[in-house]
Formats: C-alpha cells, sequence, structure tokens
C-alpha cells in the first residue's frame, strides 16, 4: 500500500464514520451515491445549507472523496473505466463543480472557494491529470483533455 492509498483510505473511513450516523439529507443537503463494479470508494460530506452532491462511479477501483461547506453549491462527479480517482472541495455560496473521467488511471483535484465559481472537467483515454483551483468570485473555467489509450 502506497503512502497516497493509505492516506485516501484513511480519510474514507474517517469520513465515513464521522457521518455514518447523520441523515442522508440533513439542513436540506442532498447525496445521491451510485456504483456498480467492484471495490469501488466514495467518501462525502456536506455542511451548510442547499448543497447538491450526485456521484456515479461505474468500472472497478475508482475513488471520490468530496466535501461541500457552504451553501446552495453543486458537485456532480461521474468516472467509468477503473482506478481513476477524484478529489473534490467546496466552499462558499453557489460554486458548481463537475468532473466526468472515462478510461483508466485519470487523476483529478477541484478546490472551489468563493462565490458563483463555475469549474467542468473532462478526461477521456488513460493518464490524465488536473488539478484546479478556484478562488474568489465568477471565476468559469473549462478543462478538457483526450488522451489516447495509446499515449503513456
Amino acid at each position: 500500500m502506497t503512502v497516497t492509498t493509505f492516506i485516501k483510505s484513511a480519510t474514507l473511513t474517517l469520513m465515513i464514520t464521522l457521518t455514518a450516523g447523520a441523515p442522508a439529507m440533513a439542513g436540506s443537503n442532498k447525496v445521491r451515491i451510485t456504483q456498480w463494479g467492484y471495490e469501488n470508494g466514495v467518501g462525502a460530506g456536506q455542511g451548510g445549507h442547499r448543497n447538491r452532491m450526485s456521484i456515479t462511479q461505474d468500472g472497478w477501483r475508482n475513488t471520490t472523496i468530496a466535501t461541500q461547506d457552504g451553501a446552495r453549491n453543486r458537485t456532480v462527479i461521474g468516472q467509468s473505466g477503473r482506478n481513476n480517482s477524484i478529489e473534490a472541495a467546496q466552499s462558499g455560496r453557489c460554486n458548481v463543480l463537475g468532473v466526468s473521467q472515462h478510461g483508466q488511471g485519470n487523476t483529478a483535484t477541484a478546490d472551489q472557494s468563493g462565490r458563483c465559481n463555475a469549474l467542468g472537467v473532462i478526461q477521456t483515454g488513460n493518464g490524465g491529470n488536473v488539478d484546479a483551483v478556484q478562488r474568489g468570485r465568477g471565476n468559469i473555467a473549462v478543462i478538457v483533455q483526450d488522451r489516447s489509450p495509446s499515449e503513456p
């Protein structure tokens, strides 16, 4: 087990432990998680009110850790294939974050803080890596990568 895998596993375990007794819809927050395949892992946490989060993972060994704090934030994750990883954090108000990864071995880290920011990340193929940070108000970013399966 690598250090990164250990940290992600420990964080996921902590998030599940802290939210195990919490209802799926507290403070008007909503979470919908759907997983198929096997060995997929999700850790999700919400604070504040009227936040929305939807996580869908297909394939196997995909990992998502997502948090929201504030009001009216929206996160939609996705993932397909295998060994994909997403870490997403939102704080503030009215932020929108969408990530979709296909293929295998893709990683995305997204951190939004502030108000009314919009970030979309789409990766297909294999081995894509995105690290995006938004701070402030009214920022918009769209990142699209199309790596063919033969690329390293």
